[in-house]
């Protein structure tokens, strides 16, 4: 089982959007996927239709620091019955003020997801966090063996990276639990000039983390294609299969992102199983790096 925890010190930069798609997309692969909706702003809880809605939540999860089936929604998407969710219930931050009381704060979800009902159950964990720092997303990330970051090529979502994001992991390091390597990619990436003056700027900068992060190589373009996915409560790939231009399509763009990350995937092609015959296929050597306005 390996566990994703989706982070960045800053809202907005489509972390939820990452967790969501990312994870629909395992589970049309066959993968069996649990999503975590650790974010006072419980964005991921509504992204989908929920068929079958749990009695306890996020918060009876911390607190009693296991999971069992009656934590676990059940996701509904057509032709896919392998994604669950943990639903956030904690807008008031209620759960966040009970854990910044914790001593074993950090270790709340880390225990909790090593669950009998987790490890037997799911081959995935996608965690969402809040785009700010905290005792729940401290938690989620040190219960992650992926720290995936999104980084949005504009002035203060890469200042803020940049700086908030080595000082968010410089943090995690002085704990005494093993963290998970960081990883981070470049999305809502625009055609335009200083959106890819900015992307540049973000790689020139990357040696200042000397070997902590990886900065991948795939790019998510900014696309109308992300927010009419949203509107279907659908993952992406499921929506947008066909190019329409000379850019990739949203299904291309995150199955290279799935393989860039989880690199067996891309060594056994492992594909979704919903899409149509015609669908846009990567070359069978493997996926071809996406790069907006390249």
């Amino acid at each position: 089982m390996i566990k994703i925890a989706v982070v960045a010190t800053k809202g907005g930069v489509c972390k939820t959007t990452t967790c969501a798609n990312l994870g629909g997309l395992l589970a049309d692969m066959g993968f069996r996927v649990l999503l975590v909706d650790a974010d006072v702003q419980p964005t991921l809880s509504r992204f989908f239709r929920i068929r079958k809605r749990a009695e306890l939540s996020l918060t009876a999860v911390l607190r009693r620091g296991f999971v069992t089936e009656e934590n676990i929604s059940k996701v509904e998407i057509p032709g896919i019955d392998t994604l669950d969710m943990i639903c956030s219930d904690a807008p008031d931050g209620e759960v966040q003020h009970w854990l910044s009381t914790r001593l074993d704060r950090g270790r709340r979800m880390a225990v909790a997801l090593r669950s009998v009902e987790v490890t037997e159950n799911y081959d995935y964990v996608i965690v969402d966090t809040q785009g700010a720092k905290g005792p729940l997303q401290d938690a989620a990330a040190l219960a992650a063996d992926i720290l995936l970051s999104p980084i949005a090529p504009d002035t203060l979502s890469t200042r803020e990276f940049l700086e908030g994001t080595l000082e968010f992991y410089r943090n995690l390091e002085t704990a005494d639990m093993a963290l998970g390597q960081m990883k981070a990619f470049i999305c809502r990436q625009e055609r335009t000039t200083d959106s890819r003056t900015i992307a540049g700027f973000v790689r020139e900068n990357f040696s200042r983390f000397s070997g902590r992060v990886d900065l991948l190589q795939t790019v998510v373009p900014y696309a109308v294609a992300y927010k009419e996915a949203v509107t279907k409560k659908l993952p992406v790939h499921m929506t947008d299969f066909r190019r329409k231009g000379a850019g990739p399509c949203a299904y291309e763009t995150m199955l290279a992102l799935a393989y860039e990350l989880l690199p067996d995937l891309a060594h056994n092609q492992v594909r979704p199983a919903s899409l149509p015959a015609d669908a846009e296929v990567p070359a069978a050597s493997g996926p071809a790096i996406v790069r907006a306005g390249g």
